[in-house]
């Protein structure tokens, strides 16, 4: 397991995971999106690799691919990202968010061996099934990077022991079927779902799909380990493209007030 996941994980608190796409609307205000976010509250910040055709997204994540690429981003745009930001804060986890196409696309051993300079923590690969995943688990195992899982509300206890298996740094349970951004999580449905998660693995997990605001948190995180806010996000950067100062103020409050969703007390 990474050290900084693992040491994020290490108290009981919940935890905030944001996500943005890498390089959207630009490089320059990516990274200042991303300095805002880390500054104000984001426990682990997953960055999304942009991609042409990114089918468990929503409008909103779809159309912040598309900025990014327009802008001219690669994969080498978003290495770079995050190599500015661990060059600023060694400790915050880094996650990478995406596609397997993008990785195969560079070669495997490549992209493996560039995470690993830059000190990237871990992976979420949308679309890996884990009968295929040997060739890079093997490869992000020999250098501590975490594979993250994704697990849905449809998942079976004989599905659960093959994610289980191999799953480290923390499971992602993915609150609504669908695609991001849409409807809000079934609260009873995630209890259920977590209780039985728990028989297979002691990682931590985290929720996300579906939660756009504090209260939404709030009640997420008297389940989980945390709660993971994409879309929200990046619709803010989306209704602001024109006015910065604008968009780094709202996303500054909007953070610090998801933050304090994280807050459970126990009475």
């Amino acid at each position: 397991m990474s050290s900084r996941i693992q040491k994020v994980f290490a108290n009981k608190t919940k935890k905030l995971i944001t996500f943005v796409t890498g390089g959207d609307p630009n490089y320059k205000t990516s990274k200042e999106i991303l300095d805002t976010i880390i500054a104000n509250g984001a426990d682990i910040i997953e960055i999304g690799m942009p991609f042409s055709d990114p089918m468990a997204d929503g409008p909103t994540i779809q159309l912040s691919s598309n900025r990014s690429i327009n802008n001219g981003a690669s994969l080498n745009t978003i290495f770079d990202l995050c190599y500015d930001i661990r060059k600023e804060n060694k400790d915050i986890p880094i996650i990478l968010m995406g596609y397997y196409n993008i990785i195969l696309h560079y070669n495997i051993k490549k992209f493996i061996q560039k995470c690993s300079s830059i000190g990237i923590d871990g992976l979420i690969i949308v679309d890996l099934q884990p009968e295929e995943d040997s060739e890079l688990y093997n490869l992000i195992k020999l250098k501590n990077i975490d594979l993250i899982r994704l697990i849905t509300p449809n998942t079976t206890k004989e599905r659960l022991k093959i994610i289980t298996n191999k799953a480290s740094g923390f499971l992602y349970y993915v609150t609504v079927t669908g695609i991001t951004g849409q409807k809000s999580a079934n609260l009873n449905e995630l209890k259920n779902s977590i209780k039985k998660i728990r028989h297979f693995s002691k990682l931590p997990i985290v929720a996300g799909f579906g939660i756009n605001n504090k209260k939404n948190v709030n009640n997420v995180c008297k389940i989980t380990d945390g709660a993971v806010v994409g879309s929200a996000i990046v619709k803010i950067i989306e209704n602001n493209l024109s006015q910065k100062k604008e968009m780094f103020k709202l996303i500054k409050r909007f953070i610090k007030d998801l933050k304090s969703g994280t807050k459970i007390w126990i009475g």
